[in-house]
């Protein structure tokens, strides 16, 4: 099969005895019983739940879009202060500097900058570049982040 990669270290990642969890759940976990790289594309063989490995285009097929995950508790440390994994800002309540509600960190969007995804209660959702300037503070022990936006962010 092959995999959209979205990890710095792929390799480790998907190693061959590295167990995933997949979104949906109820699609794994899997765990990887082969990998390699063709043409700059990352081909897995996975082997299901039941540890039956994936051989055909039928079981293939029933994991097409499925989300690989690593277990949080796999992850390493970042030394990065400023640096988050997404999961830890998916939840955060984004408040202006005067402490004003703007909404819920719904998403964080990898597209060339970062973009956070904020879902304003009764408006369109809110993308917001994940920069100091206009995001300057993380607060993960008090389940929130500020946001100090740019004139006419709000108003898109």
């Amino acid at each position: 099969m092959t995999v959209e990669v979205r990890t710095d270290d792929p390799d480790l990642r998907f190693a061959p005895g590295a167990t995933l969890l997949t979104e949906p759940a109820s699609r794994g976990p899997l765990t990887v019983a082969g990998m390699r790289w063709h043409s700059g594309t990352l081909l897995l063989t996975l082997a299901g739940p039941d540890g039956e490995v994936v051989v055909d285009r039928e079981g293939a097929d029933a994991l097409r879009n499925t989300q690989l995950l690593v277990p949080v508790e796999e992850l390493p440390e970042l030394d990065d202060p400023d640096s988050f994994y997404d999961h830890q800002l998916v939840g955060l309540a984004a408040v202006l500097p005067d402490g004003t509600p703007l909404g819920e960190v719904t998403g964080v969007r990898h597209e060339g900058t970062e973009l956070l995804v904020v879902r304003r209660p009764g408006a369109a959702d809110l993308l917001v570049p994940f920069v100091s300037a206009i995001v300057p503070t993380v607060d993960l022990a008090g389940g929130r982040v500020v946001v100090d936006p740019p004139e006419g962010l709000l108003d898109l």
